[in-house]
C-alpha cells in the first residue's frame, strides 16, 4: 500500500505532513534517483501554480533533485498538461507539477510525469515512496556533480503554440465573445493569450492571483460568477478552468452550466463524423452519467469506464486505443494531442464545433439529457467506515432498491478525508431517498 501518493500524486495541507518542506525533499532526492538512469546530465521540469506554499515546496524539491545531480528547469505558475508537453519536448527525464488542482489555497500537492509525459504507475510511485523513507546519504551526488537549476524564458509561449496548433490552421475564432475564468490560477496568463491570438473577443476573470484566492468562488468548481459574467457581457460562450487548468467547465450563452459528461460527448460525435475517432467510444469513469452511455449507445459506440482517476483513465485509452476519455468534473483527455486532461485544449475542440456548426453552444453542448444524480460527500477523521457491517448493509439495501434502472458508487476520496455517496436513476426522489439513507449511515460510522 501507497502511504502518501493518493489518486494524483501527493497531496494534503501545506507544511502538514506529507505536505511539509522536509517530506518535498526527501520525495525530490528519491524520485530523482528513481529516474536517473545512464551516465548523461539528467533533467527535471518543474512547474506550480499560484498557491502561497508553492515557493516553499518549489525550492525545496530544487534542493532534493539537485542533491542527486539533477539539473532543475523552472517554468514558475504553468498549466498541469504544459509541465507534460514540456517535459517531452526539453527532452527531460522527469516532470513535476506542484499544485493541488482544485483544491483550496491552504492545500498543495506534487504530480509526477515520467519521460514520455505520462503520470507514474502505482509501481514506480511504490518506488519513491520506499526510496524516500530510506538513508540516501550514500546516494548523494558528489560535490563536482551537483544539479543546477534556471528558469526557462519562454515557456509560456511554448505552450500557447502548442495549443493553437491543435486546430486546424485556417480556425479562427473570430466572431465569438469568450469569457475564460482561470481560477487565479495556473493559467492565467497562457489561457487568455491563445484565445485572443486565436481571434476571439476575450473578456478575462479570475487572473489576478495573491497566493490566497485561488479556486476562491471561481474556476471549475464555483462557475457562479462566470454565468453572471456572460449574462452581463452577453458573451457567446463562458470556460472555466480549475486552478492548475487540466480540468474545463463550460457556460453556454444562456449561463448555463454544461459538465464534462456533454462535452466529451460533443467532441465524441464530432470526431466520429471526421473519422477521427479512436476505439470505438470513449473512456470515462464510475462517476459518469448514465445519460452520457446511453447516448453513445445511440450512436453505436461504447462508455469503458474505470475507478475514479484521469490516471486510470489514461490507462485504459493507452491499453485499449482510445483517444477520448475523461471524466465528468472535466478532466477530458485528448490523446491526440496531450497525454493528461487538458482544460485548454479541451475547450479548443468544444469551440471548433461551435465553428464548424454555426449554433449557439446551448444547441452544439447539450448533446443528451442527463439521468437524475446525486452526490454526497461526508467527511471524516479516520478509521474505515465502509467496512463497518452497517454501511455494508445500507449500501445492498440501496442497491436492490435502484435495481437495474440506476447505479450506485460509494468510494473514498484519494484526495481529501471525504466518503463520496453516488447514486443515479430514472426515478428522482428514489435516487435522493437512497442517497440520503446511505450518507446518514456513514455520517454516523464515520463519526
Amino acid at each position: 500500500m501507497r502511504k502518501f501518493f493518493g489518486t494524483d500524486g501527493i497531496r494534503g495541507q501545506a507544511n502538514t505532513y506529507p505536505m511539509t518542506a522536509e517530506m518535498a525533499l526527501k520525495v525530490g532526492m528519491a524520485a530523482g534517483l528513481a529516474f536517473k538512469n545512464g551516465g548523461h546530465r539528467h533533467r527535471v521540469v518543474i512547474g506550480k501554480d499560484t498557491r502561497l506554499s508553492g515557493y516553499m515546496i518549489e525550492y525545496a524539491l530544487v534542493a532534493g533533485f539537485t542533491s542527486v545531480g539533477m539539473d532543475v528547469f523552472l517554468l514558475g505558475p504553468m498549466p498541469t498538461p504544459s509541465v507534460a508537453m514540456l517535459t517531452r519536448s526539453l527532452r527531460a527525464d522527469l516532470g513535476v507539477m506542484i499544485s493541488a488542482s482544485h483544491n483550496p489555497f491552504q492545500d498543495n500537492g506534487i504530480k509526477f510525469f515520467g519521460p514520455d509525459g505520462f503520470k507514474l504507475s502505482d509501481d514506480i510511485e511504490q518506488t519513491i515512496e520506499s526510496l524516500a523513507e530510506s538513508d540516501l546519504t550514500s546516494r548523494l551526488a558528489g560535490t563536482r556533480d551537483l544539479g543546477r537549476a534556471k528558469r526557462i524564458d519562454g515557456a509560456q509561449q511554448r505552450y500557447i503554440e502548442f495549443a493553437k496548433r491543435t486546430l486546424p490552421r485556417q480556425m479562427s475564432l473570430e466572431g465569438l465573445r469568450v469569457v475564460i475564468d482561470c481560477a487565479n490560477g495556473a493559467a492565467y496568463k497562457v489561457a487568455p493569450e491563445a484565445l485572443w491570438e486565436l481571434g476571439a473577443d476575450v473578456i478575462s476573470m479570475g487572473v489576478t492571483p495573491d497566493g490566497y484566492n485561488i479556486n476562491k468562488d471561481c474556476g471549475s468548481t464555483s462557475p457562479e460568477a462566470l454565468s453572471r459574467k456572460v449574462h452581463e457581457v452577453r458573451a457567446d460562450i463562458g470556460i472555466a478552468l480549475d486552478g492548475d487548468a487540466d480540468r474545463v467547465i463550460i457556460v453556454d450563452e444562456n449561463g448555463t452550466v454544461v459538465d464534462g459528461d456533454q462535452l466529451m460527448a460533443v467532441v465524441a460525435q464530432s470526431w466520429q463524423a471526421s473519422d477521427r475517432l479512436a476505439g470505438e467510444g470513449i473512456v470515462a469513469t464510475v462517476m459518469s452519467n448514465l445519460g452520457l452511455e446511453r447516448y453513445l449507445d445511440s450512436l453505436g459506440l461504447n462508455l469503458a469506464r474505470t475507478k475514479v482517476g484521469d490516471r486510470y483513465v489514461v490507462e485504459h485509452m493507452r491499453a485499449n486505443g482510445y483517444n477520448i476519455g475523461g471524466e465528468q468534473s472535466g478532466h477530458i483527455v485528448l490523446s491526440d494531442f496531450a497525454t493528461t486532461g487538458d482544460g485548454l485544449i479541451a475547450a479548443l475542440q468544444v469551440l471548433a464545433c461551435v465553428k464548424d456548426q454555426d449554433k449557439p453552444v446551448s444547441e452544439v453542448c447539450r448533446r443528451f439529457d442527463p439521468v437524475p444524480q446525486i452526490l454526497k460527500n461526508v467527511r471524516y477523521s479516520g478509521g474505515q467506515p465502509l467496512e463497518q457491517d452497517l454501511v455494508k448493509s445500507a449500501i445492498q439495501d440501496g442497491e436492490d432498491r435502484l435495481g437495474t434502472s440506476g447505479r450506485l458508487v460509494i468510494r473514498a476520496s484519494g484526495t481529501e478525508p471525504l466518503i463520496r455517496v453516488m447514486a443515479e436513476g430514472d426515478d428522482a426522489e428514489l435516487v435522493k431517498q437512497v442517497v440520503n439513507d446511505i450518507a446518514g449511515v456513514v455520517a454516523s460510522a464515520a463519526a
